[in-house]
């Protein structure tokens, strides 16, 4: 019996530096400034998402979070990028589906998988996907869109504004169910280098998240015919859903927080509650959704399972997309 309390004694006194250390860790934490990396380019929809949590963030720290790029490589660049930082809480990541949803034929380090290649903190939002036409094309509908489409096979174009993304695999779903063929034409820096060409019918249509497209929906340069949500959207309320036309398609983004594998706890915890005070704020939401952009707050544990979930469900879509 004192041999065991003299071992006790031993592991308290290894233990209570430790404890002390990352407790005190937490308790200053953040205070400088806090990178979140996003896997999208500047102006797409998970890029303003991004930068309004950034915002709110900022504000509740008092410290500058900073949204830093890393397009490119499909969502590789970006992974790199945060697994290689410390983990600290310092360096976030804010990957979107198709980061976890990845073609492996063009992103061999793809797709992510939690908890092994990091650790969940927490969700931002949900981004439907739009589906939107030239108006030279001369469709007001999605039923006009397909009928088109069957009339004169591979004549529609459609801008892809990033191969594996959820962009692309919508436009593949799409096709699939409708039981038509549209002519892919790529484009490397997100839709603000394919809304032009759409808008001067040079390309046919694109699917999009709103805030990627916004401008030139309220220019009157693109038609929006169809939403990838389950239900129509308050802020849309005449804009039928893709489900209307084909029952029970979903077409939605979304994106999560997560931080390198090795991050203490109590620092996640902490980004977690300090993350859903951003979503539950009533300016924020309204400011996102004017974006077409609704925010969901979960636990870290919610997170993990949401995107298992999901990773089942796009899987056969990446798998046809493969060839596999």
């Amino acid at each position: 019996m004192h041999r065991l309390r003299s071992w006790l004694g031993i592991l308290c006194l290894l233990v209570l530096p430790v404890a002390s250390s990352a407790f005190a860790q937490t308790a200053s934490y953040p205070d400088r400034p806090v990178t979140i990396v996003s896997d999208s380019a500047a102006g797409s929809a998970p890029d303003v998402v991004a930068r309004f949590v950034a915002e709110g963030l900022g504000k509740i720290w008092g410290q500058q979070v900073v949204v830093l790029n890393r397009p490119g490589a499909n969502g590789s660049l970006a992974v790199h990028a945060a697994a290689e930082a410390a983990a600290d809480g310092y360096t976030l990541f804010n990957p979107t589906l198709s980061t976890f949803v990845a073609l492996p034929s063009i992103a061999p380090n793809l797709p992510v998988k939690l908890p092994r290649d990091f650790l969940p903190v927490g969700f931002t939002a949900d981004q439907p996907m739009f589906v939107a036409v030239s108006p030279s094309l001369g469709v007001a509908t999605l039923p006009q869109l397909i009928a088109l489409a069957k009339k004169e096979p591979d004549k529609i174009t459609i801008a892809l504004t990033g191969i594996g993304r959820l962009t692309h695999l919508t436009g593949e779903l799409l096709q699939e169910r409708a039981d038509i063929k549209l002519v892919s034409v790529p484009y490397t820096h997100g839709p603000a280098s394919a809304i032009g060409d759409v808008a001067d019918g040079r390309v046919s249509m694109i699917i999009e998240g709103y805030s990627g497209i916004a401008g030139a929906v309220k220019a009157g340069q693109v038609k929006l015919i169809a939403v990838g949500s389950l239900e129509r959207l308050p802020e849309f309320p005449d804009l039928p859903t893709v489900a209307e036309t084909l029952p029970g398609f979903r077409g939605s983004g979304w994106q999560v927080v997560v931080t390198p594998v090795g991050t203490a706890a109590p620092i996640i915890a902490k980004v977690n509650a300090d993350l859903s005070k951003v979503l539950g704020d009533a300016d924020f939401k309204k400011k996102l959704a004017e974006f077409g952009n609704y925010p969901r707050a979960m636990t870290p544990e919610e997170v993990l399972s949401f995107v298992d979930k999901q990773q089942e469900t796009w899987l056969p879509v990446v798998q046809k997309i493969s060839g596999n």
